[in-house]
């Protein structure tokens, strides 16, 4: 059980890294030079360089995806369902977690670093998949 709850942590620490490292710091470092205002940030409206556009929707991937991770963390935990393969799944998302935060950040758009970011965003959904099956059969 040890492993997936580090990673449920790594996971959420990954979410903060990503606000903070990017968002945060765009933001803050054009309010405090002055070049735009607390109020100005919008949520409904594309604002910034393409950069911080492209690091908006990664963090917002992080927010999306973690609450489904957690409840699978949760469910292992009340299971306790426990085994390497869980482990090795739990840990297979968050490095894949990681890596499509960073191509997205890092990469313009193209058609491979869409591909990238796809086969990554898909490696964590079939890890979700499988550790939500294991826990149902461990039910059944």
């Amino acid at each position: 059980m040890k492993i997936p709850v580090l990673v449920l942590l790594g996971f959420a620490a990954w979410t903060l890294l990503t606000l903070i490292g990017s968002v945060g710091v765009y933001r803050w470092s054009r309010i405090l030079s002055g070049r735009a205002s607390v109020a100005e940030w919008r949520a409904d409206v594309p604002q910034g360089c393409e950069w911080y556009q492209r690091s908006m929707r990664a963090h917002m991937n992080c927010v999306e995806n973690l609450p489904i991770f957690a409840a699978l963390v949760v469910a292992l935990m009340a299971t306790g369902l426990q085994s390497p393969l869980i482990d090795t799944l739990a840990i297979t998302t968050l490095v894949a977690r990681v890596g499509q935060t960073v191509v997205h950040i890092m990469a313009p758009p193209s058609n491979p670093s869409a591909a990238l970011r796809f086969t990554l965003f898909l490696v964590q959904v079939i890890c979700m998949i499988a550790i939500g099956t294991a826990i149902v059969l461990s039910m059944t």
